[in-house]
């Protein structure tokens, strides 16, 4: 499959959560960093990728642009180990999003790769539930915010009903001592 560099560590979890980035509005990791994972070269995950193109459509997997890879490496994102040419790399690299990260695991068959994809799959699933957790929580604080957004006018109209109320009152225990 080519040449598969030296290290046997389980994939950590930690270091997968901080190599998944928004771009184009979509959750995605970036080619380089998933060959560190797998422990390949990033030209041999690209090998086999473009051996099985077919598997790969435009929802799965993208290459970024010259503005997104700036734009990454302005926030520090991309580490300059990532680097060589285009202010960093040979060629830009690929986004892969969660179903094109899914579908790697069917192109890089080795013990690693496997244990790789669970982890991102695991964390690509994590990550969605705490997005979830979070909308359901806005939507929760959205709620009654909007029930009292209409009370200060309804709370004003009763203070105003009961002033009326007390000046009629006045005036009837005016009239009726009098």
């Amino acid at each position: 499959m080519g040449r598969v560099l030296a290290r046997q560590n389980p994939p950590a979890t930690e270091c997968t959560e901080h190599r998944i980035y928004i771009i184009r509005k979509q959750k995605v990791m970036i080619s380089t960093h998933l060959a560190t994972l797998y422990e390949v070269e990033p030209r041999v995950l690209m090998q086999a990728v473009k051996r099985n193109l077919e598997r790969f459509p435009r929802d799965f997997m993208f290459h970024l642009t010259a503005k997104e890879w700036r734009h990454l490496k302005s926030q520090s994102v991309i580490s300059s180990s990532d680097s060589t040419g285009h202010g960093g790399i040979r060629a830009l690299p690929y986004c892969f999003t969660e179903f094109g990260v899914a579908m790697l695991s069917s192109v890089l068959n080795s013990p690693r790769a496997i244990q790789v994809n669970i982890d991102i799959m695991r964390t690509f699933v994590r990550l969605r539930g705490e997005d979830e957790n979070r909308v359901a929580l806005a939507s929760r604080l959205s709620a009654p915010e909007q029930r009292y957004d209409g009370h200060d006018s309804a709370i004003k109209a009763i203070f105003a009903s009961i002033r009326e109320f007390i000046a009629v009152l006045i005036r009837k225990t005016r009239r009726i001592g009098f």
